[in-house]
């Protein structure tokens, strides 16, 4: 077993115990309150944006144990935020990233107004509702977890609570899930199984997506060259996260690199 199949083996475990904390009827009926409050488009946030970067709070990995286990979501998400940010990402994943949904909730209360990508390892509808409770703009839905029928059901019901979806392929193979029209197509550079980085993945594949979906590049991105050559290819935001949160002051670190792109 690799670590990805581990992490949604444990993640379906996970979600049967958060049902019976929570009852999904009940989570539905919050969900349902929220309706009429909107969230801001993360598609439309790096389609119109110059930089593209979304800046990712990410306290732990699966590879690398703490990178920051004292991150502050109510300081990080914000300083990305003024730094230059075209939107935020936070890590809900407990086991494995060292998040909670409770992050997304604390960037909001603390003024995060850009829009908020929810990453985890979406497996259940549960978690989509999660995902708009805490405050959401998008979630992260990941080819190589999911069934193509149980990717496209999760995709039309993300759809129809006011969730944007960000579906992450990583090679060639899973191209035909771009069949259920997602908002925008992440390029992992980042083999789940195996955790090599090789950001050459995302040029590989920048030829054979669709021309009009807003593309983003994910992982091993670490200098502003990448990035300029990547938009060249026609990607439109750029997902950094491990190099900013190594940083003292992760907000500076985004700020200095968006100007070395200028």
């Amino acid at each position: 077993m690799d670590i990805l199949e581990e992490i949604v083996a444990w993640k379906r475990l996970e979600v049967e115990r958060f049902k019976e904390t929570v009852p999904a009827t009940v989570l539905y009926n919050k969900v349902e309150s929220l309706q009429d409050v909107a969230v801001p488009s993360m598609c439309r946030a790096l389609m119109t944006s110059d930089s593209g970067i979304i800046a990712e709070f990410k306290r732990r990995s699966p590879s690398k144990g703490w990178i920051r286990e004292d991150g502050d979501a109510a300081v990080i998400p914000l300083d990305y935020q003024k730094n230059g940010a075209s939107a935020v990402s936070i890590l809900t994943d407990a086991k494995y990233f060292g998040g909670n949904d409770g992050f997304v909730q604390i960037a909001r209360q603390s003024g995060v107004t850009l829009p908020v990508l929810y990453k985890n390892f979406v497996v259940d509808e549960y978690q989509l509702f999660q995902a708009r409770v805490c405050g959401a703009s998008a979630v992260l839905l990941i080819a190589a977890a999911l069934s193509r029928y149980d990717c496209a059901m999760l995709m039309r019901t993300a759809h129809e609570i006011g969730l944007e979806v960000l579906l992450e392929i990583h090679g060639a193979e899973e191209l035909e899930y771009l069949d259920a029209e997602p908002d925008m197509c992440g390029v992992n550079n980042r083999n789940l199984g195996t955790f090599i980085t090789d950001v050459q993945n995302s040029f590989v594949l920048s030829e054979k997506l669709p021309r009009d979906i807003c593309r983003v590049s994910e992982s091993g991105i670490g200098d502003a060259a990448t990035v300029c050559r990547l938009r060249k290819v026609g990607f439109n935001g750029f997902l950094i996260g491990e190099s900013f949160m190594k940083e003292p002051l992760p907000g500076e670190a985004l700020h200095r690199f968006i100007t070395t792109m200028t």
